[in-house]
């Protein structure tokens, strides 16, 4: 499958090549969505360390005057929006033209196009000319009440549909069963995204009644969509009909102690791959009272608890849970900081997962005890790729317990240590393990807010970070409240850089830098060549 943001014709027939390729082209051109457009308050994303789009579209310059091009005066909004308007008109009209030379098309995405918005008509009636169209993707369109009449219409006429993304747009709530009522038994709809659209328990609850009709459906994503927490127990029941599941994400949607009956629908989902019920606040403490039908899930890969709140007895269940996922590749707990003191066993297990490849437990509050029982285990997962323990304070000054887990995990690619109080000591140990070539494969290190590190650790870490020969992302930044003027490290650090071709990214805000130190800053980047950017600012 083709990336997002493209659009691809993958058969050619009964169209020779000078005819329909210039034509294609044109589509291409054009349909490619501008970059995404910034979080609003209607359409919010994920902070830091989720995979979510947050650019702006570019927008076209505003038209001069015709009775004076020398001296351009800029539109009134009103007169503006109405020649955009007309502008969308005229360009969906275009492409209705095109449509009828493109009988082959399988991959339309227009995604993050504003255009689109309250012209969809346009496009609907003549969507039966493309009718082999497996991908649609209108994400982020801004589609209004007509638009997704339109849409329900269209899909009638795509009988070979397989994956439809209508995410971040909020006017598909409380008109999904007009969208989907195309969707009947044996439907070959295997991907439906429906981030953030505002739905209804009306909603939640049609999707209950249809997901036995969708017998091919492999990936169901309904984040962010809060208000289906009371149509839950339909989804559920519904859920029990798509053996052939395999990625479910309700990422923010409200699951509250009594949601977690929808945990009862897992023992029919033996396929399942991913699993994601982060940001369900009220989630924490449900888990104690219910079934363990994950068990069943014996080739899920993913597993995402972050920020849900849980407790000392939700662990207790994870605890006798997770040694029977044997497949699990990744593990995301971050952000449960009642989990810190009870989670000593539930570490002590993650033995018993031998595939994992991702642990992330930032900001879990772990204690000496808990951290010894990870420590220990962890030097039985050899696989580890991505490990974070930011802003778990018991980590500084007992870093030496992850030495035996580091100096086994040639594979750790991201290593995240962002404010753990780490000491001189700390980075002292890891600039060693460095040296000696153990972390040689390390793309990603976050040593951040770690204020507690003197000058002396600094160089000798910086001294080694040369041997990261495929390193692209380095932070020493420290927090806000602190300013430090740069060390003896500075010099080091330029001459490692230089070292290293694949390094795009220094964080080191906050640090103050000399006039001779910015001036072999400004001199590095000039001999260099390169773009690397050496993010030093901040406010004082």
């Amino acid at each position: 499958m083709n990336s997002p943001l493209t659009m691809s014709q993958t058969k050619k027939k009964h169209s020779p090549e000078d005819e329909t390729q210039p034509q294609i082209s044109f589509i291409k051109k054009f349909f490619r969505g501008s970059k995404p457009r910034a979080a609003k308050a209607e359409s919010p994303r994920e902070s830091k360390g989720t995979e979510n789009n947050t650019g702006q579209p570019s927008r076209g310059a505003p038209e001069t005057s015709a009775a004076d091009p020398a001296k351009p005066k800029p539109l009134s909004s009103e007169t503006e929006g109405e020649s955009r308007a007309e502008k969308n008109e005229q360009f969906l009209q275009k492409l209705v033209a095109f449509l009828p030379f493109l009988p082959d098309l399988e991959e339309l995405d227009i995604s993050w196009n504003d255009f689109v918005s309250g012209s969809l008509y346009l496009i609907a009636p003549k969507m039966h000319v493309v009718s082999k169209l497996k991908i649609l993707r209108l994400g982020s369109c801004r589609l209004t009440a007509d638009d997704v009449g339109a849409l329900g219409e269209a899909l009638k006429v795509i009988p070979e549909l397989e994956v439809l993304n209508l995410s971040w747009n909020r006017k598909v709530g409380g008109n999904l069963p007009l969208i989907l009522q195309s969707f009947q038994e044996g439907s070959k709809i295997q991907t439906l995204d429906l981030v953030d659209c505002a739905l209804t328990s009306d909603d939640g609850a049609f999707m209950g009644q249809l997901l036995p009709m969708l017998q091919n459906l492999e990936i169901l994503d309904l984040s962010l969509n809060r208000n289906i927490c009371g149509s839950l127990n339909s989804i559920a029941q519904g859920l029990e009909s798509t053996s052939n599941l395999k990625v479910l994400k309700l990422h923010s949607c409200g699951l509250s102690q009594g949601s977690i009956k929808i945990l009862d629908a897992f023992r029919h989902l033996c396929n399942l791959r991913k699993l994601d019920l982060s940001c369900n606040k009220d989630l924490g403490g449900g888990f104690a009272d219910a079934p363990a039908h994950m068990a069943t899930l014996k080739h899920l890969q993913v597993l995402s608890l972050r920020q849900c709140s849980l407790t000392a007895d939700d662990v207790t269940w994870l605890t006798q849970v997770i040694p029977l996922l044997s497949n699990l590749e990744e593990l995301d707990l971050s952000a449960n900081r009642k989990m810190g003191s009870s989670s000593e066993n539930l570490l002590s297990r993650l033995r018993f997962l031998p595939t994992l490849k991702s642990l992330l437990l930032n900001n879990c509050a772990l204690e000496k005890e808990t951290f010894t029982a990870l420590a220990e285990a962890c030097i039985h997962l050899p696989g580890l790729e991505v490990f974070d323990l930011s802003w778990n304070k018991c980590v500084g000054g007992n870093l030496r317990l992850l030495l035996e887990t580091l100096e086994l995990s040639p594979s750790l690619r991201v290593l995240r240590l962002s404010s753990c109080s780490l000491v001189t000591e700390d980075v002292t140990l890891l600039a060693s393990l460095i040296q000696t070539g153990h972390l040689a494969r390390l793309q990603k290190v976050d040593l951040s807010y770690n204020d507690s590190i003197h000058d002396a650790g600094w160089t000798v870490f910086c001294q080694s970070v040369q041997f990261l020969t495929e390193l692209t992302e380095l932070d020493i930044s420290l927090r806000p409240s602190n300013f430090r003027d740069c060390g003896q490290w500075f010099g080091p650090l330029l001459c490692a850089m230089a070292k290293l071709p694949e390094v795009a990214e220094i964080g080191m805000q906050r640090w103050v830098l000399s006039a001779l130190q910015k001036e072999e800053l400004e001199c590095f980047s000039q001999e260099e060549k390169r773009i690397i950017r050496f993010d030093h600012g901040g406010f004082q």
